[in-house]
């Protein structure tokens, strides 16, 4: 994860892991399954995290705890590594990167656009596209957080800096989304 993929070989990834290169090899056949583990350990990782997308709960509670828990996991110490790895190496393997969007990032939004569904149905939105407005609502909560994390202009962002822009971000979806 440090010297990314070009710069890691099997031999530099073996002594990092304190095994030797045969050890590794009985793991992964290449370096590409080596990274393509990093995909998979990153779906598991988010997985860990519960978005409570429960229809029923209200949407003042949902949006911002969904997006404080989402901002907290994408700027999580260790975790930029990975997403910086994946992009990386996604022109050269876009099987990896596509895998990375459609299991980990695509997911994710699929179960809010769900969410938000059930809550419009309820009239209590008024949305076209919920595809869309999912993949506004959590740009929105990354602003001014995950790009400089991600470029490592500044360190992971506090829980009060969180909350600022998701507060921020809830506010500016319910004004264009909540029936009044």
């Amino acid at each position: 994860m440090e010297l990314g993929f070009d710069g890691a070989s099997m031999g530099v990834i073996a002594r990092s892991a304190g095994v030797s290169k045969g050890t590794l090899y009985v793991y992964f056949a290449d370096k590409s399954s080596l990274f393509e583990a990093i995909v998979e350990e990153e779906k598991i990782e988010q997985g860990k995290t519960a978005f409570n997308f429960d229809p029923e709960r209200d949407l003042d509670t949902t949006l911002p705890e969904f997006g404080r828990a989402y901002i907290s996991l994408l700027c999580r110490p260790g975790g930029g590594s990975a997403i910086r790895t994946v992009m990386a190496i996604a022109e050269r393997m876009p099987e990896v990167g596509s895998r990375f969007y459609t299991q980990v990032i695509a997911h994710t939004v699929d179960r809010f656009a769900a969410y938000l569904d059930a809550r419009a149905r309820l009239g209590e939105l008024v949305i076209e596209d919920t595809q869309l407005a999912a993949w506004q609502f959590m740009q929105m909560c990354q602003a001014t957080l995950f790009q400089a994390f991600i470029f490592q202009a500044k360190p992971a962002p506090s829980p009060e800096q969180i909350a600022k822009v998701v507060d921020s971000a809830t506010d500016v979806f319910f004004a264009a989304y909540r029936r009044i």
